[in-house]
């Protein structure tokens, strides 16, 4: 008998390599299993090692997702048709793998599952490289955001003559009050010192600012 072929596979978020995967197939009415060898890989094993069985298999589903994924295999081995899982398992070394598990339930012509055939793919690399670089990213945006703020603290303490401290605290007013986040009013700081016409906008700004300031101290003493 021919061994399965591991599938060609392509990630865009880990460039040039290839996701880890493997294609299975289970005779039903002899409940034998066949793995590629990628399946023996993405369980922690090499082939020779394990004989591959449904029980096997299900043993690998992580503890929170086994459950779930049984229910499924009896319903598609009940009913047939395509089956698609996203779920977690954990090898033979104790690794935590994502995976998506999608394949067929092949009936015969009295409509009974003979077979099921399909895909193991594993996401782990891909989810982790997504994440790194989601965080990298919000690294960059959350410097150029206090980038933003500090230049913006600095020109009202220019224009004003007043600290730091209550330079940040007069942008942080007005962002309460307008309900904008504090980037949001920084950044319109910046654009009206830009202004090639002069600073006429930026004071009548930060008059209103100082204004709104003021009423909510005024408050705060009644």
């Amino acid at each position: 008998m021919a061994e399965l072929s591991s599938p060609v596979t392509y990630s865009s978020a880990l460039g040039d390599g290839q996701c880890l995967a493997g294609t299975f197939k289970v005779d039903v009415p002899a409940m034998t299993v066949e793995w590629s060898d990628g399946m023996y890989q993405v369980h922690g094993y090499k082939r020779g090692e394990v004989v591959p069985t449904l029980d096997l298999l299900l043993s690998h589903k992580h503890a929170d997702d086994r459950q779930h994924c049984q229910d499924i295999v009896t319903k598609i081995l009940q009913s047939g048709g395509y089956f698609s899982m996203y779920h977690r398992i954990v090898d033979a070394r104790g690794n935590t793998r994502h995976v998506l598990t999608s394949g067929d339930a092949i009936k015969d012509e009295d409509g009974r599952v003979t077979a099921l055939e399909g895909i193991m793919l594993d996401l782990s690399s891909t989810l982790r490289r997504e994440t790194e670089q989601i965080a990298r990213e919000a690294v960059v945006a959350a410097t150029a955001t206090r980038s933003i703020i500090d230049q913006a603290r600095g020109i009202l303490m220019g224009r004003l003559l007043i600290g730091s401290e209550a330079a940040f605290q007069l942008l942080v007013t007005h962002s309460s009050h307008r309900n904008l986040k504090l980037a949001v009013v920084a950044a319109e700081i910046l654009r009206l010192a830009a202004l090639p016409e002069g600073p006429a906008e930026l004071d009548a700004a930060i008059r209103e600012m100082q204004a709104r300031a003021l009423k909510v101290e005024s408050s705060r003493r009644k």
